[in-house]
């Protein structure tokens, strides 16, 4: 299968989900990750703000807001298919850009610097062992994790795995899948 095949068997995944195992499923990944070492070293954290076929990140965002870290949501720059993260700490800071998506209002948040990001939460519709992902088409994740120093993370169910992803050479991996079995390492780094 090519990307966009893989890209369509992800969402078709996601959205046949019930409301009641996504659920289930959400808080034991909940779980896992507030009580793995990645999430509790992590000052400053990176995560998307999900949209509604997305693994929620709400709670995410309000158990760091409750343990005093630093909660930074992307940016995108379509002109340049950049991504800058920005500190996030009351919804109030976000408008409702192209597709739908919440974006910080950057006149009203502060520029989170790549390199001071300690763990970041990457979205995707599928993954594989090794740590590459299908995510949205857009390239961004793959362009800022590209010499990224901090841990990251993707949020998906052990259904979303697949035995192998095609890749090219800027496609970038993740360290770790969470998912309602566990934080998963990819490979070693």
């Amino acid at each position: 299968m090519d990307k966009v095949e893989l890209r369509f068997k992800g969402k078709n995944i996601l959205q046949n989900i019930s409301a009641q195992d996504r659920e289930k499923m959400e808080a034991k990944m909940l779980d896992h990750l507030f009580e793995s070492d990645l999430w509790r070293k992590a000052r400053v954290v990176g995560i998307t703000l999900s949209q509604s076929h997305e693994w929620s990140t709400e709670t995410i965002i309000q158990e760091g807001w409750n343990e005093g870290k630093k909660m930074a949501v992307p940016k995108c720059f379509p002109e340049n298919k950049q991504m800058r993260f920005y500190h996030f700490f009351d919804y109030d800071q976000l408008e409702r850009v192209y597709f739908g998506l919440r974006e910080p209002k950057p006149d009203q948040s502060s520029l989170v610097e790549k390199n001071t990001i300690d763990l970041l939460l990457v979205p995707g519709l599928l993954y594989d062992d090794r740590g590459y992902r299908i995510g949205y088409g857009g390239g961004y994740y793959d362009r800022f994790i590209e010499g990224f120093q901090g841990r990251t993370l993707m949020i998906a169910s052990d259904q979303q795995k697949c035995s192998s992803i095609p890749y090219e050479e800027f496609d970038q991996r993740v360290e770790y899948i969470l998912t309602e079995t566990g934080v998963h390492p990819t490979y070693k780094w």
